[in-house]
């Protein structure tokens, strides 16, 4: 693994995130920024590193991000969806333990598209009898 980097891009709703492994000590970087200061939220720190915490690769690569689109949430979620598809190109041996935990599965849920005579996706215009 001489100089090795290992990539994948996760997505959710408006979020792309572009992952990068690099062997290292287990340090997070977020858009040049630590993950302790990008992701205020610990639950959202706890999302991101699920796969690694799973792969049990914690310690073993230093992880940088470039993140872009959607909110705080929707990042999280597509750091965490790079993170497993990079792993995967560490080790293909991984596989069985993050799609059992569903890391590598895309959520294909997005906001839905307003529609005309619509006041958005499913708000009709308030209705009066006069």
């Amino acid at each position: 693994m001489a100089n090795a980097r290992f990539y994948g891009t996760g997505r959710r709703k408006k979020s792309i995130a572009r992952v990068y492994l690099v062997p290292g000590t287990g340090k997070v970087t977020i858009n040049k920024r630590d993950i302790d200061e990008y992701l205020v939220l610990e639950t959202l720190k706890v999302v991101v590193r699920q796969p690694l915490v799973a792969t049990e690769t914690e310690g073993k690569f230093d992880v940088i991000v470039n993140v872009k689109g959607g909110g705080y949430t929707g990042q999280a979620g597509a750091i965490r969806h790079g993170i497993a598809r990079a792993l995967l190109q560490a080790d293909e041996e991984y596989r069985p333990v993050l799609k059992k935990a569903g890391f590598l599965t895309r959520d294909p849920r997005m906001k839905e598209r307003k529609k005309y005579g619509l006041k958005a996706a499913r708000r009709a215009p308030q209705f009066s009898k006069r």
